[in-house]
């Protein structure tokens, strides 16, 4: 059986007979209690003991209520505090509150007001906590290493690398710039049996196609011009480990070719050698191209293409799963105000409707460069629309093409609007309605009423029968 905590309230007030009565008072009703009688001594019991709540005067003799209020919003914003103040006036009460207080109360205090209003505060402070405690779980629920989703489609994505990772299968992750392709990787790994082993990545399409063939290989002193030392390939550095080449559709043929051998006889030679070096990693390969194309002209070999993607995970661009943006938003709100000390609190409506709105381009990655911007540039608590980039507010700013024939019936232009968000949407039918202003069973009845049917369903569907 595990004991209920007391909650802990501290009491400042610089009559003693009211500290005396206060801690009489709120011990009978079952608080543990610490009293004060200035705020300097306030303060140092508040940073060591954390109370829930706190009971301060508003004129103490060596500081100022409200400064002194403001101090302990500042160490601890959770932290309840009821103002009482013997001069009680209408400016005072909202001065309190606008500084952070739960309540104000005029003295003289009455016994049952003191314990409703301690009853009230302690009420807010477990809600609060509760609400931190179910933000968390979310987070952790919707959270797979560093990647956050919570759609339908990311959830099946986290599922699937749980499958996966303990295997050994090779695995190709498929997906737009800026999607978060290497932190999928890196769930991949850290997630498998390999995870203590090396974690070796290699883009490329960020180095020179000549000097990609060294940097896998390694090659033997003396070699070629330039190979002053020996050097030890990527290949044998994620000996026990992993492998990434990301970017796996810039690699030359010819070494597609060299890459398929290694991958089917698990040993290779350095550039130059004749040391026989055996191999024994997992390859994880990423691209942002279209693999069919790719492989019809010729810049993905066929072979290799099928040896390395015994599993292939599509990760999806965030214009297909733009209930995921609100989790994200919250995710590097936290993180950058964080980073950079700034007392962001929230991302108005009006700036969520700018970034539900836009299509991402960029990805994941545009979204938290925006985020960042935002976070540095507010001058309040919230982000505002103009915190973010200016061409997000360019492109929700800019007027739709939106024509219809004259003389057509509210019903025909109500069926267009649905159509041509739809359309906008991929077909994305929680998108278009959040869009539309609708709520999603209003679409569908709409839809029905309409008789607009589910394109993007049909293509679906034919593109997993053929």
């Amino acid at each position: 059986m595990t004991v209920k905590r007391k909650k802990k309230v501290l009491a400042i007030d610089d009559e003693p007979a009211m500290t005396e009565w206060l801690k009489i008072l709120l011990e009978h009703a079952g608080y543990e209690v610490r009293t004060a009688l200035i705020g300097a001594r306030g303060e140092e019991i508040f940073k060591t003991w954390r109370p829930d709540v706190v009971l301060t005067d508003m004129m103490l003799p060596d500081v100022d209520g409200l400064d002194l209020l403001s101090r302990f919003k500042e160490l601890n914003p959770d932290t309840e505090v009821i103002v009482i103040s013997g001069h009680g006036s209408i400016p005072k009460a909202v001065d309190a509150i606008k500084a952070g207080a739960s309540y104000f109360l005029e003295k003289p205090i009455e016994a049952d007001s003191i314990i409703a209003l301690l009853e009230k505060a302690i009420e807010r402070k477990d809600l609060q906590t509760e609400n931190q405690q179910l933000k968390l779980k979310l987070q952790e629920r919707y959270k797979f290493g560093n990647i956050i989703g919570k759609s339908k489609k990311m959830l099946d994505l986290f599922e699937l690398i749980e499958n996966v990772a303990a295997s050994d299968a090779n695995i190709l992750i498929q997906g737009d710039n800026g999607t978060g392709k290497e932190l999928i990787a890196n769930a991949i790994h850290y997630n498998s049996k390999r995870s203590k082993g090396p974690f070796i990545k290699i883009n490329c399409a960020a180095i020179p196609k000549e000097l990609i063939e060294s940097e896998l290989f390694g090659y033997k002193k003396g070699a070629f011009t330039g190979a002053t030392a020996d050097k030890e390939g990527l290949f044998e550095m994620a000996e026990g480990g992993s492998l990434l080449l990301d970017e796996i559709g810039e690699m030359p043929p010819y070494l597609q070719t060299k890459l398929l051998r290694v991958l089917q006889e698990r040993e290779y030679r350095p550039i130059g050698s004749d040391r026989i070096v055996h191999v024994d990693f997992r390859l994880i390969c990423a691209t942002n191209i279209d693999v069919d194309t790719a492989l019809r002209e010729g810049k993905l070999r066929e072979d290799l293409y099928f040896r390395i993607n015994t599993i292939t995970l599509r990760v999806p661009p965030l214009r297909e799963r733009t209930e995921d943006i609100p989790l994200l938003c919250e995710h590097f709100l936290d993180k950058f105000r964080a980073r950079y000390q700034k007392n962001m609190k929230a991302i108005s409506p009006a700036a969520y409707h700018v970034l539900i709105r836009n299509r991402w381009p960029g990805n994941v990655r545009e979204l938290e460069n925006a985020i960042e911007r935002g976070v540095l540039v507010a001058k309040g608590s919230e982000i505002t629309p103009n915190d973010l980039p200016e061409s997000l507010r360019e492109e929700t700013s800019a007027p739709t093409e939106f024509v219809f024939p004259p003389h057509w019936t509210l019903a025909e232009i109500e069926k267009m609007a649905i159509v041509q968000t739809l359309q906008r949407t991929n077909w994305n039918k929680q998108e278009a309605a959040a869009i539309l202003g609708l709520y999603r069973p209003t679409l569908y009845s709409k839809m029905k009423k309409h008789e607009i049917h589910d394109v993007g369903r049909a293509n679906r569907q034919a593109a997993v029968e053929s």
